[in-house]
């Protein structure tokens, strides 16, 4: 984990950001979300907006943020589609057909790129794609399984176990679904979504980033894809990760950057130094044993807690120092 002397959006030419758990929570802007992103335009940042659902169709996607509160525009939006429709154009011959296991959001990304969406094994598809979609029916995952195991390419958008549900347990996602035509073929899919580098690739083509700022709620996916990038990443708590998994996060989870919110981009975020046997950021002091003394802003104990953590090994301790703070 890195400091800044500087905000986050005068250091980063284009912030990646996630949906759902960052700007928005089912169709629920996230508090103050809103306001720091007109903030962060304002300073010069520009923005993006990445997504692993393949349900939506770009303009779709704009069309739900603008709802709660973020001007977006089709441009403005990368998806798992997208990014699957260009792994399968640049392996099939221009007009291939390809069969959707999925909704609008693939059909129109493969249109885009001159590929034909088809719904049955019948038709001899060159590929199956696999994308999320409400009321995904049986039988259309057995006419995906029908075309993998007659040789038929097999790619998913995206691996996602789960999705949120606003007020309740996760669901399931598409990479749950995906097991389904993996298990009955034994074929693996290949995957286009976070954290997987084809939409990253993507998001990079289409912005034309220099420096771009991945910002994410999700250690396993948004975390770990800008890693896999090479790129700087901004971890927000409004989503499915709290402080005490973060403390427990591997090597290839850990973001450069950690914040309450989409506020983290407006501001500097301090350096935690490391001087006699202790960790220092902000007004916090974590020292040997996980002692926590301090006061102001509890992130920069937890970025002292994360450093510590981390370089110890010890993220159960690290964890029950966090319990007692919180």
């Amino acid at each position: 984990m890195r400091g800044s002397d500087r905000p986050l959006a005068e250091v980063y030419d284009v912030a990646v950001l996630d949906l759902d758990g960052v700007i928005y929570i089912g169709r629920h802007p996230v508090p103050g979300a809103a306001d720091a992103l007109a903030k962060a335009r304002a300073e010069g940042m520009r923005l993006a907006f990445a997504t692993n659902n393949a349900s939506r169709t770009p303009s779709a996607t704009a069309a739900l943020i603008t709802e709660v509160g973020v001007p977006a525009a089709a441009e403005d939006v990368v998806t798992s589609a997208q990014a699957a429709a260009r792994v399968l154009a640049e392996r099939l011959p221009a007009g291939s057909k390809v069969l959707v296991v999925g909704g609008t959001g693939l059909r129109h990304a493969l249109r885009a790129v001159g590929l034909r969406p088809v719904s049955t094994a019948a038709e001899r598809p060159a590929a199956v794609v696999q994308g999320f979609a409400p009321g995904l029916s049986y039988e259309l995952m057995a006419e995906g399984g029908r075309a993998v195991a007659a040789g038929a390419l097999f790619v998913a958008s995206n691996a996602d176990r789960t999705i949120p549900s606003p007020g309740g347990p996760p669901r399931p996602g598409n990479g749950a679904m995906v097991q389904v035509i993996r298990t009955a073929t034994g074929v693996d899919p290949i995957v286009t979504g976070k954290p997987e580098l084809p939409l990253h690739r993507e998001t990079i083509l289409r912005t034309g980033a220099r420096q771009p700022l991945i910002v994410g709620d999700r250690l396993d996916t948004d975390i770990e894809g800008a890693n896999n990038g090479g790129a700087d990443s901004l971890l927000v708590l409004t989503g499915v990760t709290d402080a005490r998994a973060l403390l427990a996060a591997p090597p290839h989870e850990r973001p450069t950057y950690v914040a309450d919110d989409l506020a983290g981009l407006l501001v500097p975020h301090p350096e935690v130094r490391r001087a006699d046997g202790s960790y220092h950021c902000g007004g916090w002091t974590v020292g040997p044993g996980f002692s926590v003394e301090g006061s102001g802003d509890r992130v920069d104990a937890l970025r002292a807690l994360c450093v510590a953590a981390w370089e110890s090994g010890d993220a159960a301790t690290a964890q029950e120092a966090w319990d007692r703070l919180s």
